[in-house]
């Protein structure tokens, strides 16, 4: 299991300009519904757009869309 913990990244992590694949959501209730309402839910595509001048928020493309996330919310998106 440890290993599968290394090897996991989040959403946080990918560089500007890459693409990955939402592997599963973590966190509690609220902030993981709000996160599955955008369309981050497990098997979507997700490109990152933009990173802010000052680091927070990124933008992600989901599912043909826009959407801007703040840096603690992308921390509960595990990606591969």
């Amino acid at each position: 299991m440890a290993e599968a913990n290394e090897e996991a990244r989040t959403l946080r992590d990918v560089p500007v300009g890459q693409s990955a694949r939402v592997m599963r959501l973590i966190g509690d209730g609220a902030i993981r519904q709000r996160i599955m309402d955008m369309g981050l839910t497990k098997g979507a595509e997700v490109t990152v757009r933009k990173v802010a001048p000052l680091g927070d928020p990124i933008e992600v493309t989901v599912r043909g869309f826009e959407l801007s996330l703040r840096k603690d919310e992308a921390q509960n998106v595990l990606v591969s």
